[in-house]
C-alpha cells in the first residue's frame, strides 16, 4: 500500500478533478505491475496496473492493491471495478472507501458479488491524507483551503513602509521562492486581497518551477485595481470578486458577490461550483486573518526567514503548534493543519 500511495503523489497537480490513486499487483511476494492515475480523462491506476502485466494468466493468483476504492460507474472511463472482475483478479486491497455520491462503497459491493475478496481500511489514514483536497472538497462542499505566508524572524509580514513605497519586501529567498511556486502548480486556485495586489503587484504565476499556473483570485470590492497589475496579464485567468458586476468569458472575470453578507462563504461557492478543489490563499494579513477567524482553513504553510523587522504588519497566528518544520536553505517553513483527521 506505500508503493500506492508513491505511486499515486506522481499524479500531484495533474488529476484533477479526479483523485490521486495508485495502484500495484502482486504475485507470490513480488510486484508484478503497476500504474498511476495522471490526468482525467485518462485511464485509471488499475487499469494501468493490469495493462502493465506481461503474463495475464497470473492475474488469476494475484493481489490488487489499491490506496482508494475502484469506481463503480461510467464516467470518462468505465468501471475499474467490472475490470477487475472480468480479469479474474481474485484478491483486492483497498485504502480508504471512496465516499463521493458516486461510488460510495458501491465498488466494493460489485467485486464482491463477482466473487473478489476485498479488504478495506489498509493505511486508511494516509490514504485519505493524501487525496484530503478530494475529500473536502466532496464531503465539505468547498475546496481544501491553504494558507500561506512568509514572516520576519520577529513575526512581521512587512515592515513599516514609508509613503509610496511599493513592490514586495522579500523575507525568503530563492529556494523558498522555488518551493512556493512548485506548491502552486499543485493546486487550483490561489487568492489575494485588494491590498497586496496593490503594494506587492504580485504574479502569483509558477514561473520559477515547471508546471501549470493556478486560477488567480482577488477581492476587489469597487472594481479600483489598476488594469496593469500583474495579476491582470496573459500568464493565467483571473477573476475579480466585487460588488459590481458578473461579466463570464471575460479577462479578468468580474464575479460579483453581496459585500453586506460574510464574503468568504460566497467565495468558497463560486469556487465549488467551478469544481476548484483547492486554494491557495496568500494574504494579505486581514484576509488571512478572516479565513482563521471563521475556520475556514485546513492547512497553513508559514515561511520564516532570517530577517528582523522589529516593526510593522504583525503576522497571523494558526493558534496551534506546527506538525512539522522544513528547513530550507533560506528560511524555514512551519506546516500547520486545523485538524489531524482528514
Amino acid at each position: 500500500m506505500r508503493r500506492c500511495l508513491e505511486l499515486a503523489r506522481r499524479g500531484l497537480g495533474t488529476t484533477w478533478p479526479n483523485p490521486l490513486v495508485g495502484a500495484v499487483i502482486v504475485h507470490e511476494g513480488h510486484i508484478i505491475g503497476e500504474g498511476f492515475h495522471y490526468r482525467s480523462g485518462e485511464p485509471h491506476a488499475e487499469v494501468l496496473a493490469v495493462r502493465s502485466v506481461k503474463d495475464k494468466e497470473l492475474l488469476k493468483t494475484s493481489t490488487l492493491y489499491v490506496n482508494l476504492e475502484p469506481c463503480s460507474h461510467h464516467g470518462r472511463t468505465p468501471p475499474c471495478a467490472d475490470m477487475i472482475v472480468r480479469e479474474g483478479i481474485p484478491r483486492v486491497v483497498v485504502g480508504t472507501i471512496d465516499t463521493t455520491d458516486k461510488v460510495r462503497g458501491q465498488g466494493v459491493v460489485r467485486m464482491q458479488e463477482g466473487g473478489v475478496e476485498v479488504i478495506t481500511g489498509v493505511l486508511e489514514e494516509e490514504s485519505r491524507y493524501i487525496n484530503r483536497r478530494f475529500f473536502t472538497y466532496h464531503e465539505k462542499k468547498r475546496p481544501y483551503i491553504l494558507l500561506k505566508w512568509a514572516e520576519s524572524a520577529d513575526g512581521f509580514l512587512d515592515e513599516e513602509r514609508l509613503p509610496g513605497q511599493e513592490g514586495p519586501n522579500w523575507i525568503s529567498g530563492t529556494v523558498g521562492r522555488q518551493a512556493v511556486h512548485r506548491w502552486r502548480t499543485q493546486e487550483q486556485a490561489i487568492l489575494v486581497g485588494r491590498k497586496t495586489a496593490v503594494i506587492d503587484n504580485p504574479a502569483l504565476t509558477s514561473r520559477e518551477w515547471w508546471g501549470r499556473n493556478p486560477l488567480r483570485l482577488v477581492i476587489d470590492r469597487e472594481l479600483s485595481l489598476p488594469p496593469a497589475l500583474q495579476l491582470f496579464d496573459d500568464e493565467a485567468p483571473t477573476i475579480i470578486f466585487n460588488n459590481v458586476k458578473t461579466k463570464k468569458l471575460t479577462h479578468p472575470e468580474p464575479v460579483k458577490i453581496d459585500f453586506s453578507q460574510p464574503i468568504l462563504p460566497q467565495i468558497l461557492d463560486e469556487l465549488y461550483e467551478r469544481q476548484i478543489q483547492s486554494l491557495i490563499v496568500e494574504g494579505g494579513a486581514y484576509t488571512l486573518e478572516q479565513f482563521i477567524r471563521e475556520d475556514l482553513w485546513d492547512e497553513a504553510r508559514v515561511f520564516r526567514g532570517e530577517r528582523y523587522f522589529h516593526k510593522g504588519v504583525k503576522a497571523p497566528s494558526p493558534g496551534r503548534q506546527p506538525k512539522e518544520i522544513m528547513p530550507l536553505v533560506d528560511s524555514v517553513c512551519h506546516l500547520f493543519f486545523r485538524t489531524d483527521h482528514f
